[in-house]
């Protein structure tokens, strides 16, 4: 009888223990996402104020690819959205990637039987990375017009309208270039800091190419960057930042703050220029373009300590599938793209809108 009632006691203890446990598991667990939901969000303002994006250039290549061929389908897909929900079961590491767990989404959103919205339903951070996401890809897939060889067509080209990739690759078509992934790797010009961008190494002189339309922002000299160009996406959420351009030469000559560009143009020139307060310095050591995106969901870190700038290698090798030919004007020295390229939401801009903006009014920060 005694020993009955001791093995009961120690069953009523163990059993007290496990509800401690699991409650504190549950507590911290609902504690690891508030502080989760708080580290990506200014609640607030209600804005994101940090992305990871570690989206792999497979995960990219395949999402794309369903996006395109569903065009022509009953039912269309969305590259982003597919990403998104792809994220909330990876947590946001794409390491973990596998092609077939994009082919079941996608299955299942054929079949009919589901949809995005239901699918996403019960995902809790799906919103967030759709937005984040939306953020960094939103202006890169959609419809355009481009010119194509033709023989047969007066001048050899004729215009074609498609739909797909309409953001390129940084470095013109046919120029040698090497890179790795060098996101957050140590700098200590000026004071000790993180890389923020991604170097691509090649020779003084490749024609830089504009990724995205957008307008230029900044344009002229940063003690980091030597001569620089910064282009802002149209929605304003991605300003495009290309940094060590050519000596004496490192512009398209038509340029200014202000412009607007269309995806693909040919906009500076590769050098290595920067690592000074004197205009025009050749200090560093390695010709490279210094290519960075950055994030912006609030004015408010536009200029700030809350800049968010993504590691873009798996973005820019992804873009690598889409590069511009170019070809060299000898009286000007200017290059410019072989075949022609409509942005239908550049052509908006140009038709109905005005940018005017002070290139001393813009101060750029750390980026290299």
């Amino acid at each position: 009888m005694i020993l009955n009632l001791k093995g009961r006691h120690i069953i009523v203890c163990e059993v007290i223990a496990i509800i401690i446990l699991s409650s504190l598991i549950v507590k911290n667990h609902i504690d690891y996402e508030a502080s989760t939901y708080a580290s990506m969000y200014d609640t607030k303002k209600n804005f994101i104020k940090w992305v990871s994006f570690d989206v792999s250039s497979k995960a990219l290549e395949c999402a794309y690819k369903y996006d395109v061929e569903s065009q022509n389908q009953e039912i269309k897909l969305n590259w982003i959205e597919l990403l998104a929900v792809l994220a909330c079961r990876y947590g946001g590491d794409f390491s973990h990637f596998k092609e077939k767990h994009m082919a079941e989404l996608v299955e299942k959103l054929r079949s009919g039987k589901e949809t995005i919205a239901s699918i996403s339903e019960g995902l809790k951070y799906y919103d967030y990375y759709l937005e984040a996401y939306t953020a960094v890809l939103g202006g890169m897939v959609g419809k355009y017009q481009i010119e194509v060889p033709d023989p047969a067509a007066p001048g050899g080209k004729r215009w074609e309208e498609r739909y797909g990739l309409k953001a390129f690759f940084p470095i013109a078509k046919n120029y040698p270039y090497s890179h790795f992934d060098d996101f957050g790797d140590s700098r200590s010009y000026g004071f000790k800091r993180k890389h923020l961008g991604h170097d691509m190494m090649g020779q003084v002189g490749t024609p830089i190419i504009a990724v995205e339309s957008g307008y230029v922002e900044a344009l002229g000299w940063n003690q980091y960057g030597g001569w620089r160009i910064g282009i802002r996406s149209f929605d304003k959420k991605r300003y495009y930042y290309y940094a060590h351009l050519r000596k004496n030469f490192p512009y398209n000559k038509d340029l200014k703050v202000g412009s607007i560009v269309q995806a693909g143009d040919v906009i500076g020139y590769l050098g290595r220029t920067g690592y000074s307060r004197s205009e025009n310095s050749n200090n560093i050591n390695t010709a490279h373009l210094h290519f960075g995106i950055q994030l912006i969901f609030d004015e408010s870190q536009k200029e700030s300590v809350n800049e968010i700038w993504i590691d873009c290698y798996n973005l820019v090798k992804f873009l690598s599938r889409n590069r511009v030919e170019t070809v060299k004007n000898n009286e000007t020295k200017e290059y410019r793209r072989v075949y022609n390229f409509i942005d239908p939401v550049a052509q908006h801009f140009i038709n109905h809108s005005k940018y005017r903006y002070d290139d001393y009014d813009i101060e750029i920060h750390i980026y290299e």
